[in-house]
């Protein structure tokens, strides 16, 4: 496979917060959070309004973004829990051996490669029944299964390759920064770098600086509400601390995507979510849930000493693209290209605008809202049910020999059509109003959804 030369590699950084919404940024218009660094980083970069998480929830949105294909092709449908017993189907999922990863792809063009924060692609962390970062290309990890525990505040859950650390004294994400910052300051100087940032913030269980939670107390409902903006604002300061880094250091060719996981967690969903007050914005919906608001999320590019667009785009860019993009960047033929859903965005990169070939197709079997199916098809969203025999599909958590012929038959049904890009709140739904739009777009999706389908991965439960 042919590759650029070292020197021209840029180095790059992937930042992925947990449960941030699309309007928790002052940038995205948070009435109250001050988000200064982030602010500016898009000021000096792009800053996208169309950003998409490949799923409404954590463990499949991260393997999405890893592999740059539909987390139900990998097999992750939904969160995976920590290990608890082998007769469990849900205890046994995790990103497979065979599966490529972004690390892996940038660590064959010869970038030093670090994970610093949560994993959560795999449910026996740091085992040797299944793989860890470093099968996957991170020459060096630092990581927990899934949340900071007890919260964010002095976390000891934290391994580092391969050993567990102890107790940590600060909050999570300027340790995770303070993880980053000295992988940095030991890898070899002229080698380039993938980096990838996964802060917990701002998932529960929530824990912010009480100088923060004081600045927000005036401004807030509760106490509960001023944790969360000064844990959102705390973020902001980690990445501030990374931004300045780079910069001092004169890591000028550094390209920089800051993007959540999914959207917004709801207040008081279960009994720790008492400090989730984040924001959808406009959108329809939170987290697990297909509308926008699940799967919409801010997104920031950022490329340090490169000439590129600058300004706010409204094209339409997915955590999916980044493998196939930053594979095109640093020079490497992808040999399995055609099995991506994501698409190269470095053209939109220098202009700011991107026509998307291929539709985004979300199937999220646990969703919240009765639409488990959504697609995004140029200016337009369509949101459908499934059902079997006129009843709709029990929620499942993945698909499995004992449940792979019920889904196989669900058919797709009660169609939603939104012009999404005049209506971010999925408020008019426009599927009797424009019967030629929906009968089009019905094609495409139930196109779409099957290929998908026939190439989702299934669990078999003797393995």
């Amino acid at each position: 496979m042919g590759q650029k030369k070292a020197q021209e590699k840029p180095n790059i950084v992937v930042i992925l917060c947990d449960d941030l919404g699309y309007g928790d940024l002052s940038a995205y218009g948070h009435p109250t959070i001050k988000t200064p660094h982030l602010d500016n980083m898009a000021q000096k970069g792009i800053l996208m309004t169309n950003c998409y998480s490949s799923a409404p929830v954590c463990s499949p949105s991260r393997a999405g973004l890893l592999t740059g294909k539909s987390p139900n092709k990998v097999g992750i449908y939904d969160f995976i829990p920590g290990y608890k017993r082998s007769d469990d189907l849900r205890d046994l999922v995790h990103l497979q051996e065979f599966e490529n990863t972004i690390p892996s792809v940038l660590k064959s063009a010869g970038y030093a490669t670090c994970l610093s924060g949560k994993w959560h692609c795999s449910s026996r962390f740091n085992s040797d029944a299944q793989p860890k970062p470093d099968y996957f290309g991170f020459d060096h990890w630092f990581a927990t299964h899934n949340n900071a525990s007890p919260s964010h505040q002095n976390p000891s859950n934290f391994v580092r390759n391969g050993n567990k650390v102890g107790e940590l004294e600060g909050f999570s994400c300027q340790i995770v920064v303070d993880e980053a910052i000295g992988w940095l300051n030991t890898k070899p100087t002229n080698q380039p770098f993938y980096l990838q940032i996964t802060f917990h913030e701002p998932h529960e269980p929530i824990a912010s600086p009480q100088q923060l939670i004081d600045k927000y107390l005036p401004l807030s409902e509760n106490e509960a509400q001023a944790k969360y903006f000064a844990n959102v604002e705390n973020m902001d300061l980690a990445v501030g601390r990374l931004l300045n880094y780079l910069e001092e250091n004169k890591l000028e060719n550094t390209l920089i995507f800051f993007t959540s996981d999914n959207g917004p967690e709801t207040l008081m969903r279960y009994s720790r979510a008492k400090h989730s007050y984040g924001s959808p914005g406009e959108l329809k919906g939170m987290k697990l849930w297909t509308n926008e608001a699940g799967i919409r999320v801010p997104g920031i590019l950022y490329w340090m000493g490169n000439e590129t667009f600058n300004g706010t785009s409204d094209a339409v860019i997915s955590a999916l693209d980044l493998m196939p993009t930053l594979a095109e960047i640093s020079g490497v033929q992808l040999e399995n290209k055609h099995e991506l859903d994501g698409e190269s965005f470095v053209k939109w990169i220098k202009t700011g605008q991107k026509k998307r070939v291929k539709p985004l197709v979300w199937a999220f079997y646990d969703a919240l809202n009765q639409q488990r199916v959504a697609m995004r098809s140029e200016d337009w969203k369509v949101l459908a049910t499934l059902t079997v025999d006129g009843k709709e599909l029990p929620k499942l958590h993945n698909l499995y020999d004992g449940n792979e012929a019920l889904v196989k038959s669900a058919k797709l049904t009660n169609f939603e059509l939104y012009d999404i890009k005049n209506d971010l709140g999925e408020t008019n739904n426009l599927a009797s109003s424009k019967p030629k739009v929906l009968k089009k777009m019905k094609k495409v999706m139930e196109e779409e959804y099957q290929l998908l389908l026939e190439e989702s991965f299934i669990w078999r439960r003797e393995n």
